[in-house]
């Protein structure tokens, strides 16, 4: 881009000095002159090359006859100029030839002189007059009529008349047939019942049909018969288990980090079982992506799981700018995956350089990392239910009154001081903690107290619950008249305003934070004068968070707001270590030498109270996890040059790509509320790109390809829809009924299109062998998971447990770096579902993985179906399989003792929802006579019938 844009530029600026500015060494008179760009330069870049092409691709690279190409510059994505800077342009930087390798131009004898580069410096610095409104470059807003971008069509399904009109049973299939017709391509006849059944059932629930199930709906002879199957399929919790495996695939889940330690991550299945749910549940989709990307704000914190699904290197370099680097592929796995799943786009690509096919530039892409600039890896604290938060609040504030029982019984070298200032000859007390901290002094007359913070260890600092104590008596509290005001309070968020200060709350969920990073204060007016002597404060006393705690700190009392006096502060603290809180009160600390002996035993009593309710805080603080990710306000986020980590370039703000939308957010917008804004608008329904995306996947999913057929990729790189009118009336279909996913299962499921037969016709495969215009429904392959599972059910082994920590496929050599060791022998607990089978990244059940199975190293949209020796092999003599025809033959001669026809029978109807023709019985007979019942159930659980979905 550098030598495309330059040579452009450049070529059309090697002119003589005298030429522009009347005297060739008129260098002082020049800068005292507004340059004309209109009179002076931009003839001459009209005479000259005004279209950059590079030779080699043709691709073009930059106009300098347009107002908006010098500002967002070419595809490297640095901008030719910044107005008013010219000693941060890029432009400059090349002329004065400050990177050796890309001086311009390239030809020593065509370098610019002194006097032009001066010329172009004072071009810059002025503002960059160009030909315009006001003669002023501006940026232009960016347009693009590619069609994915374009606002969603209100579609009606085309009108149908002839003997095609009865064949349609929804809008889907008017929209089909009329293509049908364009293409002169004659549909299927409908599936008969038995293969209707199985199909449903297999594709929804990824489990075969019962027999019982087969007939009850074979003996159903309402009208209504299969739209009650399609009901009864969507309302079975099988459904979520099954769909769920598409959405993780997508997201790229596992239950291990990666890279080469792999460890576990052993809290990551909630998200899975969250996923299962909101399927089950029918969670309208634009909630389901809030909560998954800004769940904290949402309701949902579970749903963040998606954000720390991918890959993370626990392995940190001594050297900065792979450290960096490692940090930057965190977040690029986000913006990535974030673009492909929802929105059907490869933002990615515009991380070391604007997008080469769709209008993003690298400026987009950067400020959607400052969007996720604030999430790390690792766990988070499931909400504490009421009871128990109740249980902890009552414990918080026993501790504090069996502390200040035991106060006096400190040894004197601990009893209070009378003044920070005054007490340094006194050890240093213990570093600033998270839950709780308390500052004694000597009892002082307030009617204001103010406690300032200078510093904290990370964000704008966070206050739970100020209390000020005379004696017993918190006489900090709102409802008995304290007034607190404050520096400020962060915006947009109800449950940290000043308000909770004071509310005789405690948790992060009652608590005060300032909208000033790192600093602020916090004030509280006393009802009346009164006699004060300890101060009581912490960050979080619940214990759940330890960011945002002030390290830095002083506290002043005042009697009429204008003298004030330091009563405690941090400088008698040890500095502030991230280390888990220490327990306040230990044996040590308290002296019993002196007492009686009824009051050494009485004293003791409330010393085991105390240390019995500090265990107890620590019980109900350690609760249940999940690996969801933590939030922290992050820094300023920059356009990085060519995506190096330390070739920082300007400063950028949060926000979506500038061709879609504008989030107004500010560079120091609360973590919580970019992720929030970004949410809301992928979610919108102005979002065209949102549901065009969520129905085409789940087309795909029933047909096994969808109208795009790059279901990632809806910009100009990808393939455009085979049906754009009828992916548009299905994204307005989802909208129009909140966004239910169930919604469009049930118009596919329902439609002739979905019910038809899979057999080939050809005719119609002279024209269409792909079917790609659905004139039958294609049989495929099934995935790993329908084929396991079914393999399972069959054999009357299936163990259905729902939800909780999932089953390993491994054993496992639990060093540092973690090995994975397929499993020899299997028990019941492996006859789970596969969704709940513990996802190892970039390792792969000895068996299924085989089949297509995704590694979970990025987001995986279409699987691949590959046929391959290996995986016949493995379905007919791995372990696995021998054990399960081994139980499948045991079930059989269970069920249908002693009579082998009924066991054929039995068999079939099993695998296949059919009973097995005169021929098959007859072979199956002698094959079972000369080889056991054993090898025949190993043989019909390898048959393409059984393996297919047709």
């Amino acid at each position: 881009m550098k030598r495309c844009l330059l040579l452009l530029l450049f070529s059309t600026i090697l002119f003589p000095a005298k030429s522009v500015c009347g005297e060739e060494n008129n260098t002082a008179s020049s800068t005292e002159k507004t340059v004309d760009f209109k009179k002076q330069i931009l003839p001459i870049f009209q005479a000259k090359c005004l279209d950059c092409h590079d030779e080699n691709t043709q691709e073009s690279k930059f106009r300098l006859d347009r107002k908006s190409a010098l500002l967002q510059g070419g595809d490297s994505g640095e901008p030719a100029i910044i107005l008013g800077d010219s000693q941060q342009s890029h432009l400059m930087k090349l002329v004065r030839g400050e990177e050796p390798d890309h001086v311009m131009p390239p030809d020593e004898d065509e370098r610019l002189s002194s006097t032009q580069i001066q010329l172009l410096k004072m071009w810059i610095d002025q503002g960059a007059n160009w030909p315009g409104p006001n003669g002023i470059v501006t940026q232009e807003k960016k347009k693009s009529d590619h069609w994915s971008f374009q606002p969603l069509k209100k579609i009606k399904p085309p009108v149908i008349t002839g003997d095609d009109a009865k064949w349609i049973a929804n809008g889907i299939d008017a929209f089909i047939i009329r293509k049908l017709h364009q293409k002169q391509i004659p549909h299927n006849n409908m599936a008969d019942r038995r293969t209707l059944i199985r199909r449903i059932y297999l594709d929804i629930l990824g489990l075969p049909p019962t027999p019982e199930q087969v007939q009850r709906f074979l003996d159903d002879d309402s009208p209504d018969a299969y739209q009650k199957l399609v009901d009864k399929t969507l309302s079975s919790p099988h459904y979520g288990e099954r769909w769920a495996r598409h959405w993780l695939d997508l997201v790229r889940f596992a239950e291990t980090h990666g890279f080469e330690t792999n460890r576990e991550r052993p809290n990551a299945w909630p998200y899975r079982d969250y996923v299962i749910q909101s399927f089950n549940d029918d969670k309208p989709y634009d909630q389901f992506i809030k909560e998954q990307i800004a769940g904290d704000s949402f309701g949902s914190t579970i749903g963040t799981g998606y954000l720390v699904a991918g890959p993370y290197d626990l392995v940190k370099s001594p050297d900065i700018n792979l450290t960096l680097m490692q940090r930057h592929n965190e977040l690029d796995d986000m913006i990535n995956t974030t673009g492909t799943a929802f929105l059907g786009l490869t933002l990615g690509c515009a991380r070391c350089h604007n997008h080469k096919f769709d209008p993003i530039t690298q400026t987009d892409y950067y400020s959607l990392q400052a969007i996720f600039a604030g999430v790390k890896h690792g766990d988070r604290n499931l909400p504490v239910p009421e009871s128990r938060q109740k249980e902890l609040e009552r414990t918080v504030k026993q501790i504090a009154k069996l502390q200040l029982e035991l106060e006096k019984y400190r040894p004197s070298k601990e009893k209070p001081t009378k003044l920070v200032e005054s007490s340094g000859k006194n050890p240093l007390r213990e570093p600033v903690q998270s839950i709780h901290n308390v500052e004694r002094f000597v009892p002082t007359q307030a009617k204001f107290v103010r406690f300032t913070i200078r510093a904290t260890n990370s964000s704008e600092p966070c206050l739970d619950e100020l209390q000020i104590f005379t004696g017993n008596e918190n006489v900090a509290l709102a409802k008995t008249g304290a007034v607190a005001t404050c520096s400020s309070s962060l915006p947009g968020y109800a449950i940290h305003q000043l308000k909770h200060i004071n509310d005789g709350k405690f948790g992060n969920s009652h608590s005060w934070i300032s909208h000033q990073n790192g600093a602020g204060w916090v004030q509280i007016e006393l009802p009346k004068l009164s006699f004060i002597d300890r101060i009581e404060w912490g960050r979080d006393r619940e214990g759940r968070y330890t960011d945002r705690l002030a390290v830095d700190y002083v506290i002043e009392v005042s009697r009429d707001k204008k003298q004030w006096k330091t009563v405690a502060s941090s400088k008698d603290r040890l500095p502030f270590a991230l280390s888990k809180p220490k327990s306040k009160t230990k044996s040590a600390t308290y002296s019993f030498e002196h007492l009686s002996g009824e009051q050494a035993k009485a004293a003791k009593r409330l010393l085991s109270e105390l240390q019995k309710s500090q265990k107890k805080l620590k019980s109900l603080q350690n609760g249940p996890k999940v690996y969801a990710g933590q939030f922290v306000q992050p820094g300023p986020t920059h356009r990085l040059y060519r995506g190096e980590p330390l070739a920082k370039r300007e400063q950028v703000s949060p926000d979506a790509p500038e061709i879609f939308t504008e989030l107004n957010l500010k560079t120091d917008s609360p973590e919580a509320e970019r992720r929030k804004r970004l949410a809301e608008w992928i979610a919108s329904p102005d979002n065209p790109l949102t549901p065009r995306v969520i129905v085409n996947r789940i087309w795909q999913f029933h047909f096994g390809q969808g109208f795009v057929t790059t279901p990632s990729d809806f910009g100009s790189g990808g393939v455009p829809p085979t049906h754009p009118e009828l992916l548009d009336w299905l994204a307005g279909e989802l909208i129009s009924h909140h966004w239910s996913l169930k919604h469009i299962h049930r118009l596919i499921l329902n439609s002739a299109t979905y019910q038809q037969s899979g057999k080939p016709s050809k005719q119609a495969m002279q024209i269409d062998a792909a079917s790609q215009y659905w004139w039958r429904f294609p049989a495929r392959r099934l995935a790993a998971e329908p084929i396991r599972d079914s393999i399972l059910a069959v054999s009357g082994s299936l163990n259905l447990q729902a939800g909780g920590p999932g089953f390993s496929a491994f054993e496992v050599d639990a060093e540092n770096v973690r090995h994975y060791h397929p499993k020899s022998s299997y028990s019941s607990e492996d006859f789970r579902r596969m969704i709940y089978m513990t996802k190892v990244r970039m390792e792969q059940d000895s068996v299924f993985g085989l089949f297509d199975c995704p590694d979970a190293a990025s987001s995986v949209a279409k699987r691949s179906r590959s046929t391959t020796p290996l995986q016949a092999m493995n379905l007919f003599n791995s372990t696995f399989l021998l054990q399960q025809a081994d139980l499948f033959a045991k079930r059989l001669k269970k069920e249908k003792p002693n009579v082998l026809t009924d066991q054929i029978n039995l068999a079939y109807q099993l695998c296949y929802s059919r009973s097995p023709t005169q021929t098959e019985q007859e072979d199956a007979g002698k094959f079972i006579t000369q080889y056991q019942l054993q090898a025949f159930c190993r043989a019909i659980l390898n048959s393409n019938e059984f393996l297919f979905l047709q």
